[in-house]
Formats: structure tokens, sequence, C-alpha cells
């Protein structure tokens, strides 16, 4: 699997229209706690579905980004932050130590 990069708010405007399910991770490069998020994320996302894109965000790059993924998603700003979309709604907000691989799936699973 492979992250697809966010730089632009015409990207988030695009996930927010798209059908199906999509994958949105807001992460701070110069947090220590965001990258072992991250990374342990990436150790389990093999058990993800394949066809389920998922988007990367750095925060540190792309500030007023985020600010547009809340607004467009209604949810708070937090780093690290992991949003499951469908259809255009946020349907899961994970921040932190929440954010794994299981809790993704266990929505996937209802």
């Amino acid at each position: 699997m492979e992250w697809i990069a966010i730089e632009s708010v015409n990207q988030v405007r695009d996930i927010r229209e798209q059908q199906g399910l999509s994958l949105l991770f807001k992460h701070s490069t110069r947090c220590s706690i965001s990258a072992m998020v991250k990374r342990r994320f990436e150790k389990d996302w093999e058990q993800l579905p394949a066809d389920l894109p998922l988007y990367y965000l750095d925060l540190i790059a792309f500030r007023e980004i985020s600010s547009e993924v809340a607004n467009i998603f209604f949810v708070h700003h937090e780093s690290p932050q992991l949003l499951l979309i469908e259809n255009g709604e946020c349907i899961l907000d994970l921040s932190h130590g929440d954010v794994t691989v299981e809790e993704v799936l266990s929505v996937l699973a209802n």
C-alpha cells in the first residue's frame, strides 16, 4: 500500500465528493508521537482493503489544508489524526493512540 500525498485543498474537496471509502491521515513530521503512530499504522495496513485510498497530509508543510479538513469534514483538528470518510462524510475520527488498523477494520465490519 502507498500513501497519496495531499498538497491542495482541491484534493480534500475531491475526497469529499468521492463515493465509497477513503482514509485520511494527518501527520506532524516534527512530532515523535505522530511518527510512532504512523509507523504502527503502516505496520498493519496490509490488513485493510487493497482498494481503500490512503491519503496523507503533512501538517507542517500544509498547515492551511488541515484547517480545511476540519471545516469540510466537521472534525476538530488533532495530530496525529485518522479520518475514515464514506461518501463524503467522516464516519470515524481517531487521534493519537486510538489510530489503529484494528479500529478502522471494526468500523468497516459493521
